[in-house]
């Protein structure tokens, strides 16, 4: 009996939950991976990880960023109105503007690696070497090559809402990508005896070796459902549509999404350049200190942040074809409900997590990577950021979709100007009252994107006459649980402290506090009817019977 390959379009509730749940385990994955990574190539290496990485993803946004979310928005625009052919030929040209820059980011590295590398350590010694971070950036380079291609890809299938291949193939990305980075690094190091940039560089390989297997799953899943792709949802007469402007239409799609991601490449890359250097100018920390506590904001917290992120990219990832087949319809009640609720659902996982990661930071950052001097201040800050940037990328997604590209560039031109301006007096201000003075970069950029996030509600609500009262009033309800998960976590660590250093029993205890946290919450969200007013009667149903049922 031949096996069934066909797949099954998804709705906007099913297709967030389907495309979240991949994204949310490939960074569950890329979490939980660090625990070994860590004790292979310490703060130092971590530091060397970041710089290669930080660079990384600015040049993969540069070339790819933009194109799963355009491919997806003019698929899903083209297939709406019945356009067989030129929803076909977008598929073509897009994977031909991915390869060709691709192509070029990478040879960019290639040869301008050593320039980027005195760049980044900007004279400061003690630390890791002008060589090394060339080797590794060359290395990570080659991941550029498979990355633009493999999103077009990725936005194909999402534009015709087949939102499972895509999220596998992130899964297997991540399988092979970790496998590589804990296995290559422990063998390098421990048989091989190699370098600490070298075991780094055999890590930054996984990248590339995941991003290949996942663009040959989906490759495979393209061939067996050609069919799938072929059908139209209407019979019209199709005109014809030139490759000029299907390229204008990708580039006007892609460049808002672009910016995005290159703008917050751009945070990053300003602390790159400046985490060290401002702390071991102003704040007179040694060279290993500061690029201790980069490797931390670069490398080792930020994976956490990274779990809260793929929460808002797998509802992104849904809404952009269901918002714009509402305004290609021109349905703005539409507009309105799926806004709010892509916000609430957001906000809905995002809140509670990240008060619970910041109540948790100390026994979760032992768990991860041991006692630290750092980690779990910074930690309990920063996970900040990740709540920020979620909220943030959800409404400026929102806004470019609605192609008002003008906005979506001063929204984020005033972000990322507030953060420069406050990268360094927010720093010495933090050390002259006391405070740790690296909280100076973390709040700089939750300044800049909630700046950005104010600045994209205000434009939506008087441009778009986009009502914000359902968000606001399920933000009251979700603040109010999330408070009330606190309260009971604050009442019960009098009884049970945060005393121990053993990993094994802080292990327990997180896991204990974060059951517990998560009990609250639900709880009060059911009760208060918060679940059932987000998502529907049908997923109420099946929550009451599961937890509730008598």
């Amino acid at each position: 009996m031949k096996k069934d390959v066909t797949m099954k379009k998804s709705t906007f509730v099913k297709g967030a939950f389907i495309t979240t749940i991949g994204i949310v385990l490939t960074k569950i994955l890329g979490i939980l991976y660090v625990i070994p990574f860590h004790s292979i190539i310490g703060e130092e290496g971590g530091a060397l990880y970041g710089y290669a990485y930080t660079i990384y993803i600015f040049f993969l946004s540069l070339s790819s960023a933009g194109i799963p979310l355009a491919i997806s928005k003019l698929v899903s625009e083209y297939q709406t109105l019945g356009y067989s052919k030129a929803k076909r030929r977008v598929f073509v040209l897009g994977k031909r503007i991915a390869l060709l820059f691709g192509l070029i980011c990478f040879l960019f590295l290639i040869l301008f690696a050593p320039i980027l590398a005195k760049w980044i350590l900007g004279g400061v010694v003690g630390g890791n070497r002008v060589e090394d971070v060339t080797f590794v950036i060359r290395v990570i380079s080659s991941a550029i090559l498979v990355g633009p291609v493999l999103s077009v890809y990725r936005g194909y299938f999402e534009g015709h809402r087949f939102m499972s291949p895509p999220s596998i193939s992130q899964v297997l990305e991540q399988l092979l990508r970790v496998f590589i980075i804990l296995f290559g690094s422990y063998f390098s190091l421990k048989f091989f005896k190699v370098s600490l940039a070298s075991v780094v560089g055999v890590a930054l390989f996984g990248a590339t070796a995941g991003a290949l297997i996942a663009y040959f799953y989906l490759l495979d899943k393209y061939f067996k459902n050609r069919r799938k792709f072929q059908e139209k949802v209407r019979d019209v007469n199709e005109p014809i549509v030139s490759d000029r402007v299907i390229l204008h239409k990708i580039f006007l799609y892609a460049i808002p999404f672009i910016m995005i991601d290159v703008f917050q490449s751009l945070y990053h890359y300003v602390d790159m350049v400046s985490v060290v250097k401002g702390l071991v100018n102003y704040a007179q920390y040694s060279a290993v200190d500061a690029e201790t506590v980069y490797s931390i904001l670069s490398t080792w917290a930020q994976k956490f942040n990274m779990i809260i992120a793929a929460i808002s990219t797998g509802i992104i990832v849904s809404l952009i074809p269901n918002l714009t087949e509402s305004i290609v319809k021109k349905q703005q009640d539409e507009i309105t409900h799926k806004v709010n609720l892509s916000l609430s659902m957001l906000l809905y996982f995002i809140l509670p997590i990240s008060f619970g990661i910041c109540f948790l930071a100390k026994p979760i950052w032992i768990v991860f990577y041991g006692e630290s001097s750092y980690g779990p201040s910074i930690l309990s800050y920063y996970v900040f950021v990740g709540l920020m940037v979620s909220l943030f990328t959800m409404v400026i997604s929102v806004l470019q979709t609605l192609k008002d590209y003008r906005n979506v560039f001063w929204c984020l031109l005033i972000g990322f100007v507030l953060k420069i301006l406050f990268n360094y007096s927010l720093l010495r201000t933090f050390l002259s009252i006391g405070f740790p003075p690296y909280y100076g970069f973390i709040t700089a950029t939750i300044l800049g994107y909630l700046a950005s996030f104010f600045v994209c509600m205000f434009i939506l609500r008087r441009k778009y006459h986009i009502s914000f009262e359902v968000f606001l009033k399920n933000f009251v309800d979700i603040l109010c649980g999330s408070f009330l998960m606190l309260f009971v976590l604050g009442i019960v660590h009098f009884l049970i402290p945060f005393s121990s250093t053993c990993r094994m029993v802080c292990f327990f205890l997180v896991l204990f506090y974060t059951v517990l946290g998560a009990f609250v919450y639900f709880v009060y969200a059911y009760r208060a009817k918060l679940t059932k007013t987000i998502f529907g009667d049908r997923f109420f149903k099946s929550f009451s019977k599961i937890f509730f049922h008598k």
